[in-house]
């Protein structure tokens, strides 16, 4: 696959910005695929690891299904051969479960690197006291913390934490995890700019990450939010002080701005600026590897169909075209309706750019009854999650 830029546009200066280093590791490209459930399975992070440099983390699996050794666990854990560093999420609620799963993959050496996710936003995890809600409960989210670095440590594997500003802005949590997570030993703190009612939708806060970065002067800091093109991510760098970048719905249908990140972080201004040929190769291309990962054509071709209107996101694709291959059954299929495409047309500019996937609007937190009455966690909530670790994965 030809992954050189397509194209020259004017740069940013070179940043001055080193190596970003997790314990042992060392990430020559201080940028983070953030882990997307049912997005970064092992044949989007070989696209993205084609066109450049960094630290690509798989979906969101739970510690209990990792345990259990489910099939599908086991598989989102999968790397290719030439991957890496290998880098997992592990989402926990429970510092028992969220320990055995550690001691498992670093015992197993299943990871190079593990994060702990306290920042997805789904109703169905908060609810339950996990992802984003957690950090409210300083005694949880500190046994999970601590119990992750002491089993990863017997491995010397890198243990990081991603999480939100808090709850809501009258609720925040990011400074107090961070420190608390610093002192644990985490090798990094990757914050995403946003609260838990905010979900997807407004503006991130970089000030927010600005201040968590001021506060941890001792730990590496990552952004998350809004870096919907490399400029994105210099000026995040710029304003904020972080040390590196986390991308997450930027380069959905656009593996390539991983490409782009690099040149920027070397002070490059080449850009991938592909036109709709490019777009229908990778296409393909994305669609095989999800074929050969599942080992099941109808199963890879069912999960492309959500690629699509990413991919074409700003380029003059019909509606009537994009709807078939979002019911596209086979790989013969998809060759046929892309060459229906006018493989003539360039890159359309501005159009593609800037925000995808569904911001949506806030929404009212979902937390487990009288979760914000105390920063400690009761009996009742305890037995309450149980059930929270029940699926594959929470995200």
């Amino acid at each position: 696959m030809d992954t050189r830029p397509t194209d020259t546009l004017p740069g940013p200066a070179r940043l001055d910005l080193p190596p970003l280093q997790l314990g042992g590791l060392t990430i020559d490209v201080p940028v983070v695929l953030a882990p997307m459930a049912g997005v970064t399975n092992k044949a989007f992070r070989r696209l993205c690891r084609e066109y450049g440099g960094g630290l690509y983390v798989t979906e969101m699996v739970t510690a209990r299904a990792l345990v259990e050794r489910r099939p599908e666990s086991m598989r989102i854990i999968d790397h290719d051969p030439d991957e890496t560093p290998r880098s997992i999420q592990i989402y926990g609620v429970d510092a028992v479960h969220v320990g055995r799963a550690v001691r498992m993959v670093v015992e197993e050496d299943r990871a190079d690197h593990i994060d702990l996710n306290f920042g997805c936003p789904v109703p169905k995890v908060t609810k339950r006291g996990g992802g984003s809600a957690l950090p409210w409960k300083t005694d949880l989210f500190t046994a999970i913390v601590r119990t992750a670095v002491e089993e990863a440590s017997r491995g010397g594997v890198p243990v990081t934490v991603k999480m939100r500003k808090g709850i809501d802005e009258a609720h925040l949590t990011h400074l107090e995890a961070g420190r608390i997570a610093r002192d644990l030993g985490v090798a990094a703190v990757s914050l995403h700019g946003r609260t838990l009612e905010q979900h997807y939708s407004g503006t991130a806060d970089w000030d927010a990450i600005a201040e968590l970065r001021e506060a941890l002067p001792d730990v590496p800091v990552l952004g998350n939010g809004d870096i919907w093109s490399a400029e994105d991510a210099v000026r995040m760098v710029e304003q904020t002080g972080v040390d590196g970048v986390v991308i997450g719905r930027g380069c959905q249908g656009r593996p390539w701005l991983f490409g782009d990140l690099q040149a920027a972080f070397e002070g490059r201004p080449d850009r991938f600026r592909p036109g709709v040929a490019e777009v229908a190769r990778t296409i393909y291309r994305h669609a095989e590897l999800l074929v050969e990962m599942f080992g099941d054509e109808a199963k890879g071709l069912r999960d492309i169909r959500k690629h699509v209107a990413w991919y074409f996101k700003g380029y003059p694709v019909g509606g009537e075209l994009r709807a078939r291959m979002a019911q596209v059954p086979d790989l013969a299929t998809l060759r046929e309706l892309l060459a229906e495409l006018d493989l003539t047309l360039g890159y359309p500019g501005p159009a593609v750019e800037g925000p995808r996937g569904r911001a949506g609007s806030p929404k009212r937190p979902h937390l487990p009854q009288g979760w914000l009455d105390s920063r400690e966690l009761g009996d009742a909530e305890r037995l309450g999650l149980v059930a929270a670790e029940l699926d594959v994965s929470g995200g």
